[in-house]
């Protein structure tokens, strides 16, 4: 693998490219994007070169400079192994000098940062002439987890890159923003994302649907895809969740809560068999943050029939069932919904039992002033 083999990202990987060439690495970055558009395979292959002890190109000093792939270093970095390349990340808490016990929380822990990153940074290179640091999930870092690095990020050594992997940037404080060199990565387009699906043998409907519901994010597209592959039974969840979303009667919710609950689950135990090194805890969000984003598409197609722009749609197979939603909601009603909706993910990403989530979800939905009875 090498910066050639990144997908779809070509702006970001030419930028680090130019900067290699001019030898204007920066101390601090931050990789900015959806999960799973190519951030950390970016990462990776970026401080790969940095490392590398004879980087290849088009010329020297050129502006396509590449890992040569051979060399000892290369070598122990595609073996998982190099001294020098560091992915920092908040399962590590369970190595921390005083563990205690201690789960996998749900911000990346001071704990982490200070040991695994702030403590190591001062230590001289041992086998390249660089030190590489990869934060992952750096959107889950906490005002105490941030301070912390502020001084690193600041004036870290002239051998260090500390690249921080983010998906909401807005999370991240101002002054650690203002540390670092900021490098966005795009969405993936849909054609693309379904060739790939396609390729992968997911029939067309179902990659159609996860190459839409999926909003650019490949990695995403793809994991869904692979759970399908599985015989997760993930396209035949979305189509009731579809028609219960449709038909949500008030009397209704206590049960329907607990079978959202029941599909989330579902998700999750088939996800946990094709990601075995996420945690649980992570996993169960993920699958109950996939039921929540199945919600938003059905008010989101609704809307948009609402306001006569079919293009896009995201459940087209169901387009007689959208259209029943949109013929009772107006489409500021269904925005105000699909806003609801990112405030549940929110209470999903804080913890928050998953029953109450899914009642609080259709009980926002069945506004018993619009609802039928």
């Amino acid at each position: 693998m090498s910066l050639k083999d990144v997908f779809c990202q070509d702006r970001a990987v030419s930028l680090l490219q130019r900067a290699f060439g001019a030898d204007r690495v920066g101390g601090a970055y931050i990789f900015s994007g959806l999960e799973g558009v190519g951030k950390f395979k970016t990462a990776s292959e970026w401080g790969k070169l940095l490392l590398c002890g004879n980087p290849a190109g088009e010329e020297a000093g050129g502006e396509w400079v590449d890992s040569c792939g051979t060399c000892e270093s290369c070598r122990a970095v595609e073996a998982n192994s190099h001294p020098d390349f560091n992915v920092v990340y908040k399962e590590l808490v369970k190595f921390v000098r005083e563990p205690k016990g201690r789960k996998t929380p749900v911000d990346l822990p001071i704990d982490v940062i200070r040991e695994f990153l702030v403590e190591k940074v001062s230590a001289r290179p041992a086998l390249s002439q660089r030190r590489v640091f990869i934060v992952s999930e750096a959107e889950k870092l906490n005002a105490s987890s941030q301070n912390c690095l502020l001084k690193v990020l600041e004036e870290p050594p002239g051998y260090c890159c500390i690249i921080l992997l983010c998906t909401r940037l807005e999370r991240l404080l101002a002054t650690t923003r203002s540390r670092c060199q900021i490098v966005r990565f795009g969405p993936i387009d849909e054609d693309i994302i379904l060739n790939k699906l396609l390729e992968a043998g997911i029939g067309r409907d179902q990659g159609l649907y996860f190459a839409r519901l999926s909003q650019g994010s490949l990695g995403l597209a793809c994991r869904w895809g692979e759970l399908e592959s599985a015989q997760a039974g993930l396209y035949a969840i979305k189509r009731d969740v579809v028609d219960s979303v449709v038909a949500l009667e008030y009397a209704e919710i206590p049960e329907l809560a607990a079978s959202f609950v029941d599909k989330s689950k579902a998700i999750a135990t088939a996800w946990a068999e094709v990601e075995k090194g996420t945690s649980k805890k992570d996993i169960g969000r993920i699958a109950a943050k996939s039921v929540v984003g199945m919600v938003i598409s059905v008010l989101y197609d609704a809307m948009k029939l609402d306001t006569k722009a079919e293009n896009g749609t995201i459940n087209f197979d169901q387009k007689k069932r959208i259209e029943e939603l949109a013929g009772r909601f107006a489409a500021e009603e269904l925005a105000r919904g699909v806003s609801d909706c990112y405030e549940i993910l929110r209470w999903i990403e804080s913890g928050v039992n998953e029953k109450l989530v899914f009642e609080q979800l259709l009980f926002n939905l069945a506004d018993s002033d619009r609802m039928r009875a």
